[in-house]
């Protein structure tokens, strides 16, 4: 089903938004990390519903228990295995839809493709799956704190209201009050998040296929309600001229750098030393209580309701997951370039 990121440091998520638990097993871990159940309480509680009047009121503790590859504090070199248990499920709030294809989901495809589905919560299709890809990211951006790398994301934009870097959403009156007409009409809106990824040297990722870009892109592109990815000046590169959007080069104090950003931190699909620059689009949310007209499994055309508790915007719950799938891409990418010379080869092999 496409549920494993990765080819070495490789995450496998599993689990369903009202089975018994969600969790990740992480293959290629290096041992030596030091890794503890408290590491993942921040960005967890970042991502659990149930934490805002702008959330799903859904209240999971999302606590993250090491079953393996983990000893007396430090990983071990083998597969993580971590469990997060689902605590508050109401899979009662979904029985009127186990015949309907609710408008903006995939309750149809998944019929279509595999003649039947999980319609509680919306199954494997469900946000809640995200919860696992947060808790392989903790691992993921530890690694990248050992090398002096960070990926970081905030809510760049609800509806149309733009949101300053570093101004929590929350504080923008303009934001709020968007956010505040659209739940009380029972309706949800868009929103967008920027990652930033600092502490990168020159030459991480690879040309051609696999590039870092593309890998990034294809990463935020499986979170669910994700329709768009921009690096750098984006698509306002559309409307310039080369002269306005190419990135110079200069030398200062011996270093090479650039004069400008506009690639967003990625030349050719490699690293350039800038910091990795990109945002990320977001659909309103599909479960809204507004009336919809759709259809059922047995040919009838309705109109229904979403009921339950659901998110009427996705990007502040986003952002941990944003973040999360960033590291484990560039870890990927970090593992990827220790071949990429026989220099870094024969170094290798000597402190090995």
């Amino acid at each position: 089903m496409g549920s494993i990121f990765g080819d070495i440091f490789r995450v496998a998520t599993f689990g369903e938004s009202h089975g018994m638990a969600i969790g990740c097993v992480i293959d290629g871990c290096p041992s030596g990390l030091a890794l503890d159940v408290q590491d993942f309480v921040e960005d967890m509680a970042r991502r659990a519903p149930g934490n805002s009047q702008y959330a799903s009121k859904r209240k999971e503790p999302d606590n993250v228990e090491i079953l393996s590859g983990v000893f007396e504090g430090m990983t071990t070199g083998a597969p993580i295995a971590l469990l997060i248990y689902n605590r508050d499920q109401k899979s009662a709030d979904y029985d009127d839809l186990a015949r309907v294809f609710r408008a903006g989901h995939g309750d149809y495809t998944y019929i279509a493709k595999y003649g039947l589905r999980d319609h509680r919560g919306g199954g494997r299709a469900s946000g809640r799956e995200t919860s696992a890809r947060v808790a392989a990211g903790v691992v993921a951006k530890k690694i990248l704190a050992e090398l002096g790398a960070t990926a970081t994301s905030h809510v760049a934009a609800i509806g149309r209201v733009e949101i300053a870097d570093g101004e929590d959403f929350t504080q923008n009156k303009e934001a709020v009050a968007h956010l505040d007409d659209c739940i009380a009409a029972g309706d949800s809106i868009g929103s967008a998040v920027v990652c930033k990824i600092n502490g990168l040297p020159t030459g991480i990722g690879v040309p051609v296929a696999d590039k870092l870009s593309a890998d990034l892109a294809k990463a935020m592109m499986s979170i669910g309600g994700a329709v768009g990815v921009e690096f750098g000046a984006g698509f306002a590169s559309v409307a310039r001229r080369g002269s306005e959007n190419n990135d110079g080069f200069a030398w200062c104090d011996g270093k090479l750098v650039k004069t400008s950003n506009n690639a967003g931190g990625i030349m050719a699909g490699i690293s350039d030393g800038a910091e990795i620059y990109m945002k990320i689009g977001f659909k309103p949310p599909s479960s809204i209580a507004m009336m919809q007209k759709t259809a059922t499994i047995d040919g009838d055309n309705i109109e229904i309701a979403i009921k339950g508790r659901h998110d009427p915007v996705i990007a502040p719950r986003a952002c941990a997951v944003v973040g999360a799938m960033a590291a484990i891409v560039v870890v990927n990418h970090v593992f990827g370039g220790l071949s990429d010379t026989m220099e870094k080869v024969k170094r290798l092999f000597v402190l090995g």
